[in-house]
């Protein structure tokens, strides 16, 4: 099967980072232009059996990296995570030259705080926000004042892909805040942190760091239920108005 290359690059893997036995990460180098807003996914692809099996993947690089990075966690029966999940450096693999996507961070509308919620996988493009402003404001494009405060949820300790990184920018950068949280924390005794989904723990957390209706915007990115439980939550808040939550939904839950 011929690819039509006006709308493809042929990219290479240059690296490759497993977290755990379902979950790893790619950089991937397009070969071409591709430039992309934080918080926007660029869609793969792979040919296999002669024909072409695309999905749409958010991006966790800033948009200063020379290289294109991507968080995955293998669904068994899925279309693509497997077909990828094989892959190794030096591998190649098709990518749409134009990103896609509206789950930037809104910086226009007056609310100068952040909330960002997500599972897993979803935590993808708040790394691609805050990788971002960090170069920025390192360089004096950016003065702090949008904050940004992360809720990230996992089921066990090993699904952050990004703990290190994430922790680190909480304790560097005056403007963002980092929490991540177990939901199966009677098997991680060692688990220094925050315990509950992460849906759980939006109410304390809101309160804590005082982010209401009036001076925040929401964030949701991950699993459909996680989304549909914290814009609950949120309503209840008073996050009623239209566009006050944002939302990237991973997949939607068969009925």
């Amino acid at each position: 099967m011929t690819i039509p290359d006006e709308k493809f690059y042929r990219a290479q893997i240059t690296k490759r980072v497993d977290f755990a036995p379902d979950l790893w990460m790619f950089r991937i180098r397009s070969g071409g232009e591709f430039h992309f807003v934080p918080g926007q996914y660029a869609t793969l692809g792979v040919e296999a059996g002669g024909k072409r099996v695309e999905r749409p993947y958010s991006i966790a690089s800033s948009t200063a990296e020379d290289e294109v990075e991507f968080f995955f966690e293998l669904v068994p029966e899925g279309a693509l995570t497997p077909l990828l999940h094989k892959m190794q450096p030096g591998d190649q693999l098709l990518m749409r030259k134009v990103p896609k996507g509206r789950f930037s961070l809104d910086t226009q509308n007056g609310r100068t705080n952040h909330l960002l919620i997500s599972t897993v996988t979803g935590v993808a493009p708040f790394v691609s926000y805050v990788r971002t402003l960090y170069k920025d404001w390192k360089e004096g494009r950016f003065d702090g004042t949008h904050k940004l405060f992360l809720l990230n949820g996992a089921s066990r300790p090993w699904e952050f892909g990004y703990l290190e990184e994430l922790n680190w920018f909480d304790k560097e950068l005056p403007w963002f805040k980092y929490v991540p949280t177990v939901s199966r924390p009677w098997d991680h005794a060692d688990w220094p942190g925050e315990i509950g989904r992460a849906d759980d723990i939006l109410r304390k957390y809101a309160d804590h760091w005082e982010l209401d209706a009036s001076n925040t915007m929401a964030y949701l990115c991950g699993h459909p239920e996680m989304i549909e439980h914290s814009k609950a939550i949120l309503k209840r808040r008073g996050f009623t108005d239209k566009g006050a939550v944002k939302e990237e939904v991973y997949w939607v839950p068969a009925k």
